[in-house]
Order: C-alpha cells, then structure tokens, then sequence
C-alpha cells in the first residue's frame, strides 16, 4: 500500500488541529507543536477505533475527521494525566480534593 503525499499532508494537519484542539480543551496540556502532532495522530487511531465501537458515526470528510481524532486525543490526555498524577487537575481543584481539611 502506498500512500501519496497528499495523503499524508492531510492526516499531519488532521493531526495537528487535532492535537492543538484537544490542549486548548484540556488547558495546560499543550506539548508543542510537535507533540500536538503525536498526541492528534495517536487521537485519530484511538477515535476511529473507539467510535464506531460506541456506535458512533460521525460520517465522511476533513471536518468529522477533525472531530473523530479530537475526541480520540481527549481520551488519550486524560489517560495521560492519571497516568502521570494528574498534577494541573489538582491545582486548579484546590489542591484538597479527597483529604479532609
């Protein structure tokens, strides 16, 4: 299978919006542009799997694209800040969320 470079022009700037989308969503996310570019890609696999799992069909185009892969970078920086202790979530709640005061 080849892939053109047309093609690959298109999933980098799916990619891209995709990942700079998810970290003005999620504030205090962003990785710059580069790990946007990562973290949107790894977003477009994970919500093209899990959304039709769901039975969620959002249709064809560059536009549903967009929305498929931004929901699959959501998931995938949540995973990350449990993963990585969820610092920005506690500061921004307080910093007391779960221990009594």
């Amino acid at each position: 299978m080849q892939m053109s470079g047309e093609s690959l022009m298109i999933i980098l700037v799916v990619g891209l919006i995709a990942g700079w989308l998810a970290g003005q969503i999620m504030q205090g996310a962003g990785f710059g542009i580069v790990g946007d570019l990562l973290i949107g890609i790894a977003g477009a696999l994970i919500g093209t799997w899990l959304l039709p799992q769901l039975g969620l069909r959002l249709g064809s185009g560059i536009l549903p694209e967009i929305i498929n892969a931004t929901v699959g970078a959501l998931l995938l920086l949540v995973v990350i800040r449990l993963v990585r202790g969820g610092g920005g979530w506690r500061r921004s709640w307080g910093g007391t969320w779960g221990r009594r005061s």
